[in-house]
Parts: structure tokens; sequence; C-alpha cells
């Protein structure tokens, strides 16, 4: 099982995706950012280094959103979503193909990957507790 983290940032009634490239595994479907944890790393460290790797931003992991297992036919992860807020930077495409803030509302105009869907709903149901809380 491969443990990944990915950050779920908001920006008032709206959060980040990006669009995985070209040339990776799941091409061109949508993501939060986020990656692999190495040897070593926590989680909330290894998605500083991810934020910071694949969009040029420094981001500070907040709690724990949700996490789930999903098993592609190639990799079985462990995916662990954490809200975050954006620290220092504006997000760069280093990596990505594209990023856009969309809102909970436009989730079903966008192909994510298949372990980020249980998350999607979640998002929905809970939009409105979260964007209270942190406007």
């Amino acid at each position: 099982m491969t443990e990944v983290v990915a950050a779920l940032i908001w920006d008032k009634n709206r959060f980040l995706i990006c669009q995985r490239p070209e040339n990776k595994a799941r091409a061109l479907l949508w993501e939060f950012v986020g990656g692999k944890v190495e040897a070593g790393e926590t989680k909330r460290e290894a998605l500083i280094r991810e934020c910071r790797e694949e969009l040029d931003i420094t981001v500070a992991p907040g709690d724990i959103f949700t996490d789930v297992v999903h098993t592609y036919p190639d990799i079985s992860v462990h995916l662990t979503l954490f809200n975050c807020t954006i620290e220092a930077g504006v997000p760069k495409l280093l990596e990505h193909n594209a990023l856009k803030w969309i809102t909970p509302e436009e989730i079903s105009e966008y192909e994510f990957c298949p372990a980020d869907r249980e998350i999607l709903i979640k998002i929905g149901r809970n939009e409105n507790i979260y964007a209270k809380k942190h406007n």
C-alpha cells in the first residue's frame, strides 16, 4: 500500500484542483495537489514538499478532511486529504497540465481520478459547513 497525501485548499467557496500531465498514469484526469510520502517523512512534511515541488507554494496542513483506500490496476493507495491554507506563493504550473479553482457545484464538470470520487461527494455535502468556518 502506497501512502499518498493531498491538499484541500479553499479560497472562499472554491477549492483548488489540478489536471495530471499527459505523460503520467491517469493522464489528464483532475486531482488534488499532492503525492507519495517518502521514507522518513511525516504525511504533513510530504504534503508541504509536494505542494512546493508541484505548485511553488508553501502550505500549512491543518486537520485531516478524510482518507480513502483505492486500488488501481497499477497501484494501491491510502490517500489522506488535509485541509490546507496557502502561507506563501501563488500556485504555478510546474508539473500539472492545468489548475482551476472550482465550487462544489462544478465538480461534475471535471473527470477526476477514481480515488477522489468518494472525497468529492463528501466535499459536496460538507462545503457549506467548511466555507462558513473558514470565511
